[in-house]
């Protein structure tokens, strides 16, 4: 085997921004104004924003060019049709309407597959389809296999996959007209960015064709998804990127896109689809609450620099870079006797809250805790998946009850940070990791009313 010398990233740096460097003093007066919510912080307070992969990509010299030959016509633009022929080219599948970003694509789905008071089964729902079916009525079950909330588990490599047994306990107690919609989240975001295999993607196809129950998949990490796939599933070793997308895609009816994770953009998202009577609905709400059918809400350069992406995104050099940037980051962590959720996903590492701070009750929202030492100390940003995100309440007595995974998600935005980035998160992480034990927990003291959204507009005190 010749020795491989070309390991560095596949891309040079053109463009630079300049990031600002504050006192302790300065960011514990930003924590307070933002009652300790890392969402109320102002961006330009952050070192290094690892809040959130969603539209904080860099963007390539291909899609800045191709945004110059944005058409802006009000319909049938010509950007639209590149869109249309990138998407199909990845999904393989005939219907595509854009969308201003992917929370428009999930409330323009929930509405038709949500169904009051029926179920809509997945590996574990994200928070806006939460909101969405709690605002419709739905409800929301999470169906991960068991090892997808073990966060010390290592062996599997899809904690992603759906257990077919649990959606066929409820099919079987509540009857198959029980269940609206199966969605499949890829990957799963909740609990680590892991992925879900072709076989389980698969299975699930032939549980809900048993049934008569349409699949979709919630697509915003594809390509990261279809890489473990290639690289973690006999059989796939040797197929493409793309090849292995259409596969994916070919055991649902319908997709939604955030654009702007593997879009590789800063906003923009995706309805696909070969469900006729569902794009013709989808197109209709789209004029309603987004735009003509052919932009979507979404500029003509904007849909240029899409069109881009999304082949840019399922290139293999770029994956493995992708993909390989975050486990050094997780194995870093974990030479430090950090503890995550392992393997480590697509597009962060998550910081196991319980067991970083064992003496912190899930009620006194120990990531949280985690969220506001890191930025405290080092003046970077991440974000709580445990008890304020995820948490929820019986619909009887009120009383709450705690999400079985409590993390603090880092999220690497592509093409922006480098390893020396990542070295300042780890090197601030082992400082708190010492002085652990110094730490009290949190009160939560506002939540909005949408419960499964509390998190983005929360307050907090110090105990």
């Amino acid at each position: 085997m010749e020795p491989n010398f070309q390991h560095a990233e596949p891309f040079r740096i053109k463009v630079v921004e300049p990031i600002k460097k504050s006192t302790r003093a300065e960011r514990i007066e930003a924590l307070k104004g933002a009652q300790y919510n890392a969402f109320r912080l102002k961006a330009e307070d952050v070192y290094i924003d690892c809040l959130t992969d969603s539209g904080t990509s860099a963007m390539s010299s291909e899609q800045w060019s191709a945004m110059m030959l944005g058409d802006e016509s009000y319909a049938g633009c010509k950007s639209f049709y590149k869109l249309e022929a990138s998407a199909r080219d990845v999904f393989g599948m005939p219907h595509v309407q854009p969308t201003h970003q992917g929370r428009a694509a999930d409330y323009i789905m929930a509405q038709y597959y949500a169904k009051p008071g029926k179920y809509a089964l997945g590996n574990m729902h994200f928070d806006t389809f939460h909101g969405n079916a709690e605002l419709i009525g739905a409800i929301p079950q999470d169906c991960v296999i068991d090892a997808g909330l073990d966060a010390s588990s290592a062996a599997e490599p899809f904690k992603g996959n759906i257990d077919i047994a649990k959606m066929q306990r409820i099919v079987d107690e509540h009857g198959k007209d029980s269940v609206s919609v199966i969605i499949i989240t890829v990957t799963c975001n909740n609990n680590g960015g892991q992925p879900v295999s072709m076989a389980n993607i698969r299975a699930v196809s032939e549980f809900a064709k048993k049934y008569d129950i349409p699949v979709v998949l919630d697509s915003a990490r594809l390509a990261e998804n279809a890489y473990f796939i290639k690289t973690r599933e006999p059989g796939y070793e040797n197929k493409p990127i793309k090849e292995i997308t259409r596969e994916m895609f070919s055991y649902c009816e319908t997709a939604t896109m955030s654009s702007k994770k593997d879009g590789l953009v800063n906003i923009g998202g995706l309805i696909v689809t070969r469900n006729d009577e569902f794009f013709t609905y989808a197109n209709q709400m789209a004029i309603v609450h987004e735009g003509f059918i052919t932009y979507g809400g979404m500029s003509g350069r904007d849909m240029e620099a899409l069109a881009v992406g999304l082949q840019e995104a399922c290139t293999e050099s770029y994956l493995e870079y992708r993909i390989n940037q975050v486990k050094y980051l997780g194995d870093r962590l974990k030479e430090k006797g950090i503890p995550i959720v392992e393997p480590t996903g697509g597009h962060g590492v998550y910081v196991d809250g319980r067991r970083f701070f064992p003496h912190i009750p899930q009620h006194e929202f120990p990531s949280q805790r985690l969220v506001v030492a890191l930025f405290e100390e080092a003046g970077i940003r991440a974000v709580e998946m445990g008890a304020c995100a995820f948490g929820s309440k019986d619909p009887v007595t009120g009383e709450p009850i705690w999400p079985s995974l409590e993390t603090m998600r880092i999220c690497v935005s592509r093409r922006v940070y480098t390893n020396n980035h990542l070295d300042c998160i780890v090197d601030a992480l082992d400082y708190i990791y010492q002085r652990r034990d110094s730490y009290k927990g949190m009160k939560l003291v506002y939540e909005g009313p949408i419960l499964a959204l509390r998190h983005f507009t929360a307050g907090f005190e110090l105990l």
